[in-house]
This record gives structure tokens, sequence and C-alpha cells, in this order.
């Protein structure tokens, strides 16, 4: 079992490049969970941490690095928060004997959440650790998206095969490492 838990905010006043070249947000939130993802053998279970601001995403993999369009810090968090859901579908479809979830966990009271989130940590981490160890047959379902233990529906675009088969290879394109089967 494997939870992609790390993140980070969107609140940088301007792009941030790491020593890759390649834009933060981007980097830390959808291409790690993607390179660990494709390196690691494949686990039973897959759970992928997203956000309820992955509504406002908008798919634009013609500039996922930010590099011709006006930064927006918040916008970028939104996006990288929305092709992780299209991670754990994709890698719903691929690999058939994983159990891949994308979870939003709520506004958590952590250093990035901040003092005024509304949730408590043990709520924020409850429905991943039901995905990662239920034998319920809610929780033993792949290529969803939870929160508080109840599926939601995403993004629209979240669903969209040929956009996350567009996202792998984009992903794959900027790593050297292939999500296989």
């Amino acid at each position: 079992m494997v939870v992609h838990n790390a993140g980070i905010g969107g609140g940088q006043a301007a792009p941030q490049r790491t020593g890759d070249g390649l834009e933060r947000i981007f980097q830390v939130n959808t291409l790690a969970p993607y390179v660990l993802t494709a390196l690691l053998p494949a686990p039973a279970r897959l759970i992928y941490l997203t956000s309820g601001l992955e509504a406002d995403g908008r798919v634009r993999l013609d500039d996922l690095q930010w590099q011709d369009r006006d930064w927006d810090g918040m916008q970028a968090y939104s996006d990288s928060k929305l092709y992780d859901i299209m991670l754990a579908f994709a890698v719903a479809r691929l690999r058939p004997g994983t159990l891949s979830n994308a979870v939003d966990p709520g506004w958590i009271r952590t250093r990035m959440g901040g003092p005024g989130a509304t949730d408590d940590l043990p709520e924020g981490a409850e429905t991943q650790v039901w995905l990662a160890t239920s034998d319920e047959p809610a929780a033993t379902v792949t290529g969803r998206y939870f929160k508080r233990r109840r599926e939601l529906r995403a993004n629209p675009q979240a669903y969209d095969e040929e956009l996350q088969d567009r996202l792998l290879a984009i992903c794959a394109d900027l790593t050297g490492v292939t999500v296989t089967s």
C-alpha cells in the first residue's frame, strides 16, 4: 500500500523553479507521485491525496510549467490536485490489480492548512487509512474519488482518458520513467 501524501500549497507570489528547472508545485504535487508510482512495484492499494480545490483545476497540458501564462499560485495548486486525480484514475485503468483512488482529506490544521483550517488531523487521515486497510466493499474499489469515506464526483476533466494518457506521456517525457501495467 502506498499513500502519496506529500504536497505544497500555492501561496507563492511567483513560480519557483527547482534545480531540475521544473515548476515547483507541479514537480512536488504531480511529478513526484508519478515517479514513485512508475518506479515502485505495483502495490495492492494506491492512494493519491488531492484537494477539493481540484474542482477549480484546469487541464493545461500545453503549459504544465507555467511558462506561457501569468502566474497564479492557487490555480497552479488546483491544477496539480486535478492532475493527481487524473493519475489515480489512469493507474486504476492501467493496473487492474491495484486499487488506485484519490482522497480529499479536507482543510486540515497543519502547517500547510494553517490555524484557520476547519478539520483536525485525525479526521483528515481517516479516509486514506480506511481505503488502505479496510476490506469493506466500499473501500475495495478503484478509480474513485473520496472525502470522508464518501465517493464524490471529481472535476469532469479527470475522467477524460485521452487527457489522462496525455498527462502520463508528458510525465514520462519529463522524467524518463513510464507507468506500466
